[in-house]
């Protein structure tokens, strides 16, 4: 069964289901990338790992992260072109998260790479900086830097309410942009790991946050679907 929402499934923000999210949509856009970019290019899945750590009351909740993220290099020399990342909740919740996420981002950019943002994630202060006055309203980003010129954003939108966008994928300033289907990507990694498991009879989870008439849209769309 595939996911009953038009765009992202927002209890995949759940902690328990992100991890398995995050590592299948990153699979997904690696196997969509891989034949298009074998010829010039080398796909590498990249690992980080790390601790964040939270207070909670006269104790202190530690938690292991990996988040696994694509670079894109040129064959030869093995420079590179493009950093592809998927925001994490601890990217945008935890100290250790945030500072590791946007030390990656500047390594990328010294070397005058691209670098592409998809983030899913409703919880927590984004980890851009830039204007948000004339964009549409919108839940979900692609934010997208080209090589040499950091400073720009090509910004694309979606609401809860709407498929995921289409994205251009920057490569070397010699190559044509890719064109990415988000919402294709997203379809294919639910499949994988969710389709039939999640009961969606149950609340969200609470660290999901959500507006009254947000909430009041989701459950007059699932009992639509019949699955409330």
């Amino acid at each position: 069964m595939p996911s009953p929402f038009p765009g992202m499934d927002p209890y995949l923000e759940d902690p328990q289901r992100w991890p398995e999210f995050q590592h299948q949509l990153i699979a997904t856009l690696f196997q969509m990338l891989l034949p298009t970019l074998a010829d010039r290019y080398r796909v590498r899945l990249v690992c980080r790992q790390y601790t964040s750590e939270m207070p909670l009351f006269t104790s202190v909740i530690r938690e292991e992260h990996q988040e696994e993220f694509l670079e894109i290099r040129q064959r030869y020399p093995q420079q590179l072109v493009t950093l592809v990342e998927v925001v994490s909740p601890a990217n945008r919740t935890t100290a250790a998260g945030r500072r590791l996420y946007l030390e990656q981002r500047q390594q990328a950019l010294q070397q005058q790479a691209a670098t592409v943002e998809i983030c899913l994630v409703l919880q927590g202060k984004p980890t851009l900086n830039y204007a948000r006055d004339g964009l549409p309203e919108h839940d979900y980003t692609v934010s997208v830097t080209r090589a040499g010129n950091p400073e720009r954003y090509e910004i694309y939108t979606a609401t809860l309410q709407k498929r995921l966008p289409k994205f251009k994928l920057p490569l070397a300033a010699d190559d044509r942009d890719i064109l990415i289907d988000l919402q294709t990507a997203f379809q294919r990694a639910y499949d994988q790991a969710f389709a039939g498991r999640i009961d969606y009879s149950r609340p969200l989870h609470p660290d999901v946050p959500l507006s009254e008439e947000k909430r009041r849209w989701i459950d007059g769309w699932l009992h639509q679907q019949k699955l409330r």
